[in-house]
């Protein structure tokens, strides 16, 4: 009977001390537009506000807990606080920034000025203590800011049981936005990226695996396979994308599963697995067999299943992992997007294909052109018995041929007498066809190619001035920052339809270039560059980890970067480049950007020139100047500028990598009309304005070129989420300048 009593005595010290408890709430209603009247009021209708988590702001503000991105200029919100019983000593535990006004119950309960560092506790005025009562409680607040970073977090607390503020709920859906392309709207599993998607090595026999798969979601610790799927995601579109049909967001404690099956006959020949990209990375099994893993977001990579194959239903099953940010190479994604920062993208993002090749097959096959002398030269990695083969080139026009070559060497070059080169203004491409033939001149293997005959370099103007140049020709560069966003792909372009439209849109809008910023795109986008005439500086996707950005300044700092950060950092770059390396239309390397992860860079640059020595580099466009590669490289927004006469220059080409970023807001068109809509230099009053600024930097690029500037990159293509700076809306729906007269503002920048 004691220890019954004693049992109860406990149990009574505990329920009184949990229902005594004011219970810590962290489930808040929103919004960032100015709400109706009455909004503080217990009885208003907040049912459509949005959903998040506290507290509320961007990370890395002081002493901040973020759950939930903030970044606009206004929030307010409301939460119910329960209450079994009233502490007498009842109080506001806050920290907030700028300015906040708290009401409980719709009563105000205190008017906080200025921003704090850290959670204070903060007196309820006599009339809010008065209000407060058994059941739920309104708790509201505004809270206003205007530079800088910031937070908010409200709490009702007793001050005899301060309470310890639980780990934030990082939010587990993306945001939702009802933009759509005209492209996306018409996607369906039947139609998602048919296309054969490596223009360069070309061969009959292949299948697509693109369309709806299984999908799950485990802890990362998890390695076994699930057994309960917990439904369809649309592939190749990643799981937090509108077209993905999921929207969620991967923690980087969990593993993403897929699953799907697919027919296929065990024959001589054998049976690749294609992936053009998985973010981050993964593990790939067929029929339960694990046939290889992968690392690295950006690029393809194959395996060989034709040992785990059988005859009739295979099933493939993909695990993937994504930490998103770190030592990892994510670019301008991030957990919690804001500013110049975007949605996180996980899983497959690229197109899964299937593709039978024989026993000796071409495995990859690199085109290198010289167009002083006409040559093409085709070098090809081979994989199976060669002994006894004999190879061959074949050059054609459309049905005309132009050449052949038969070898007994692989690696095979052919001189096109009186060649037709490959420029901006006339993109000439020749269609190739290598074979490997046996000893009885059997054909073993044959692939479609095609090459662009063109040389990259630079020369002297006739004031002195270095310039890049295209054949020997002088040639401005002139084009926008592409980041290559959607609204409802993210990463994936709705459509290779889609893709094509951005790149005619920017030739007939009059510019030459594109500077890929941050992305590998799918391989079919540099081939339609190839062929409608575009050139391409490629950027490396980045990492954080940065050093301080001195940018142009002299004695720069790198990162410390550990040797197995560094060695995935290579081994990425170097999976970019031998990817990209025969698409004529590239013609500059940007290895780093703005300082972002920039290591060793001396070594990295180095490293660059010699591996691709047909091509300029730009070793960090924006970012800490070394003397290493082709380029000098200077940001300024919104107009352009270059600090001359610093004598580290001297030898290096001289660009404004990035300049421009002139906003400018189009109702309905907007990824989130309450967010913090931005572009450099603040928003113009109107759209006569927006195209003046854009004159304005137009005039400023030409000033510059006259000095010796020899290229320029305005920010930016598109707007992305709430960057608005955009030639065009991020649903590609609205021109913000017609494209003519864009092209009559452009023209004399290329004379």
């Amino acid at each position: 009977m004691k220890h019954h009593l004693i049992s109860l005595a406990f149990a009574l010290l505990f329920i009184e001390g949990v229902m005594g408890q004011v219970p810590v709430v962290d489930d808040w209603r929103y919004v960032l537009a100015k709400p109706m009247d009455g909004w503080s009021s217990s009885t208003f209708d907040d049912s459509r506000w949005r959903k998040g988590q506290g507290g509320f702001g961007t990370r890395g503000t002081p002493g901040a807990r973020v759950a939930t991105n903030w970044s606009s200029r206004n929030i307010w919100l409301r939460k119910s606080i329960p209450l079994d019983s009233i502490p007498t000593e009842l109080a506001l535990y806050m920290h907030h920034d700028e300015d906040v006004d708290v009401y409980i119950n719709g009563i105000l309960a205190t008017s906080q000025q200025g921003f704090s560092t850290e959670y204070k506790i903060i007196p309820l005025s006599d009339i809010a203590k008065r209000s407060i009562q058994l059941g739920n409680n309104l708790i509201a607040a505004h809270c206003r800011q205007t530079t800088g970073g910031q937070f908010i977090d409200v709490h009702l607390v007793d001050t005899d049981r301060l309470p310890q503020l639980p780990p934030v709920q990082l939010p587990t859906t993306p945001f939702e936005s009802d933009l759509i392309t005209d492209w996306g709207s018409r996607i369906t599993p039947a139609n998602a990226w048919r296309e054969y998607p490596r223009p360069q090595l070309r061969r009959d026999g292949w299948a697509c695996l693109n369309g709806l798969w299984d999908y799950s979601i485990t802890s990362a610790t998890e390695h076994a396979i699930p057994d309960r799927w917990l439904g369809k995601i649309l592939v190749p579109f990643c799981l937090e994308s509108k077209l993905g049909g999921v929207g969620r967001l991967l923690a980087n404690d969990e593993a993403l599963w897929y699953r799907r099956t697919f027919s296929r006959s065990r024959e001589d020949r054998r049976t690749l697995l294609n992936f053009e990209a998985v973010d981050y990375s993964c593990e790939v099994f067929v029929n339960r067999q694990s046939v290889g893993q992968h690392r690295g977001g950006h690029t393809p990579f194959s395996f060989d299943i034709s040992q785990a194959l059988r005859d009739g239903e295979n099933e493939l099953i993909v695990r993937v992992e994504d930490d998103t940010v770190g030592w990892q190479l994510h670019g301008k994604q991030r957990p919690d997007p804001h500013g110049i920062w975007y949605t996180q993208v996980s899983g497959i993002w690229q197109t899964v294909w299937l593709e039978q090749v024989p026993n000796t097959a071409v495995t990859d096959l690199t085109i290198r052109t010289d167009s002083k002398t006409g040559t093409i030269r085709a070098i090809p990695e081979l994989q199976g018995p060669t002994r006894g083969s004999t190879f061959q080139l074949i050059i054609k026009e459309g049905e005309r041929l132009v050449s052949q070559k038969a070898s007994t060497q692989a690696e095979i070059a052919i001189d096109i007498r009186n060649p037709k080169l490959w420029s901006p203004d006339s993109p000439h491409l020749y269609d190739l066809e290598y074979q490997v033939l046996d000893a009885s001149g059997v054909i073993l293997d044959s692939v479609q190619s095609y090459a662009g005959i063109r040389n990259v370099g630079k020369l002297q103007d006739r004031h002195g001035h270095l310039r890049m140049s295209l054949n020997d020709q002088e040639i401005f560069h002139w084009g926008p920052l592409d980041q290559g966003w959607w609204p409802d792909g993210l990463l994936t372009p709705p459509s290779d339809d889609a893709m094509q439209f951005e790149i005619r849109f920017l030739k007939e809008a009059g510019f030459n270039m594109i500077r890929k910023h941050i992305k590998v795109e799918p391989r079919r986008y540099y081939y339609h560059c190839d062929r409608l005439g575009m050139m391409v500086w490629q950027d490396q996707v980045s990492a954080s980890n940065n050093p301080r950005w001195t940018r142009l300044q002299p004695n720069p700092k790198d990162a410390e970067w550990s040797d197995e950060a560094h060695r995935q950092f290579m081994i990425e770059f170097e999976n970019m480049v031998d990817h990209l390396e025969s698409y004529p239309c590239i013609v500059v390397w940007v290895p780093f950007n703005e300082a972002w992860g920039q290591h060793r860079t001396m070594e990295i640059g180095k490293w660059m020139v010699q591996r691709d020595p047909t091509r300029l580099v730009n070793i960090a466009s924006g970012g800490n100047f070394w003397p290493v590669g082709d380029i000098i490289d200077e940001h300024s927004y919104p107009d352009p500028n270059f600090p001359f006469d610093d004598p580290r220059d001297d030898g290096f080409i001289k660009v404004v990598g990035e300049f421009g970023g002139h906003g400018f807001p189009v109702e309905g068109h907007l990824w989130d009309r309450e967010a913090n809509n931005w572009g450099y230099g603040g928003l113009p009053k109107n759209e006569e304005e927006y195209r003046q600024r854009y004159s304005r930097s137009l005039d400023r690029l030409k000033e510059l070129k006259e000095k010796g500037i020899a290229a320029g990159v305005y920010t930016q293509t598109t707007d992305v989420e709430g960057e608005i700076n955009g030639l065009m809306t991020y649903d590609r729906k609205v021109i913000k300048i017609p494209v003519k007269q864009l092209r009559d503002m452009h023209e004399s920048l290329l004379r």
